[in-house]
């Protein structure tokens, strides 16, 4: 076998000679080792349909100026690259490249991936835009899509969209993706999560996978901060356990936002608003997520820390004051209405002096 091959190489090499010869060998050798680049664009994108010939796609990188003759490319492809076909595909070129590293790039399939990065704690209302940005184009129906609980249906049988089920992460995707597509990934990113990290230590926790996934959209709405998630966690099972609701400001925000009131801050009408998501006014957890939770944040949900807290509020350094009694959690608050009365007034100061 190797004899064989190297007999090809040799006659290839010897064909691609008998080319230049003919073709004036000079300035293709020339161009085959140097670098080329002939377009003024920082970078260049090129696409090549599934199915493109090796001569058009030849013609292609020379009419967009990544080779400087599409005959030498092609007889490099057809000889020394002869077991390997060009797939097809989007590919970004930057740099001058070399013939063979052009076709090295192309017979291995070295497409340009775009990335969407989805943060810890997205919803379904901020989804769209950061599609958007991330330069998928959106169908007129894209609210359906993400309505499409069939994709759940085994998971969480009663989910009312894909909120908590679109796992947050960075996706590659390339030109011909669509946005059903990612989101069909992004399920399926969850589904392997959950499956090694979730379902085999839920037994525990006493809460289907729907309310582990509730309940760590709550713990990551509320704090950004990893060694309080399992805290956070500790307080709302404690009040679960012992039927207080649970008061999340972020579910009053996302009662709001379902029913087009949101006007940037909660407003006692939001305390007061009557909605099932609204967990200052119902018992027990909202009936789905409100946002798409991490893995941390569902670890969190069935592993809390074991506490006696029942109340934590800000401690307007990013993190939280947790307590175990209300008259504890009333002098917390109090101090925290202060810093924030403290801040408030020096900035007015640093406002006026500038």
């Amino acid at each position: 076998m190797a004899i064989r091959k190297r007999y090809a190489i040799l006659m290839g090499l010897a064909g691609l000679g008998l080319l230049l010869v003919g073709a004036g060998a000079g300035g293709l050798v020339t161009a085959w080792f140097h670098p080329f680049k002939n377009y003024s664009e920082p970078e260049k994108l090129l696409w090549i349909a599934p199915g493109t010939p090796s001569p058009d796609i030849a013609r292609q990188l020379e009419g967009e100026g990544i080779v400087s003759h599409r005959t030498l490319f092609l007889a490099y492809v057809k000889t020394l690259k002869w077991s390997k076909p060009l797939q097809a595909g989007e590919y970004l070129f930057r740099e001058p490249l070399t013939i063979p590293q052009v076709a090295e790039r192309l017979n291995q399939g070295l497409i340009h991936y775009r990335e969407l990065t989805i943060p810890e704690g997205t919803s379904l209302f901020e989804m769209p835009e950061l599609f958007r940005e991330g330069g998928l184009t959106l169908p007129e129906n894209f609210e359906q899509v993400l309505e499409e609980v069939e994709l759940i249906s085994d998971l969480a049988p009663k989910a009312r969209n894909l909120e908590g089920f679109l796992f947050p992460d960075t996706y590659r995707w390339t030109r011909h993706t669509t946005a059903r597509d990612l989101i069909r990934h992004m399920v399926e990113r969850f589904r392997q999560v959950a499956a090694a990290h979730i379902q085999p230590g839920m037994d525990s926790s006493g809460l289907t996978l729907q309310q582990v996934v509730t309940l760590a959209s709550l713990i990551e709405t509320e704090t950004g901060m990893e060694p309080e998630r399992a805290l956070v966690s500790s307080v709302f099972h404690n009040r679960l356990g012992r039927g207080i609701p649970l008061q999340c400001d972020p579910t009053v925000i996302y009662a709001a936002k379902l029913n087009g009131r949101y006007r940037g801050r909660i407003y006692q009408s939001d305390l007061d608003f009557s909605s099932p998501y609204n967990t200052y006014t119902i018992a027990g957890l909202p009936p789905g997520p409100i946002a798409n939770p991490g893995l941390k944040s569902l670890q969190a949900a069935i592993r809390p820390a074991t506490t006696d807290y029942l109340y934590f509020v800000s401690d307007n350094q990013g993190g939280h004051v947790f307590s175990e009694t209300l008259s504890q959690h009333l002098r917390a608050v109090g101090a925290y209405r202060r810093a924030l009365r403290s801040r408030q007034r020096l900035a007015r100061t640093r406002r006026t002096e500038s």
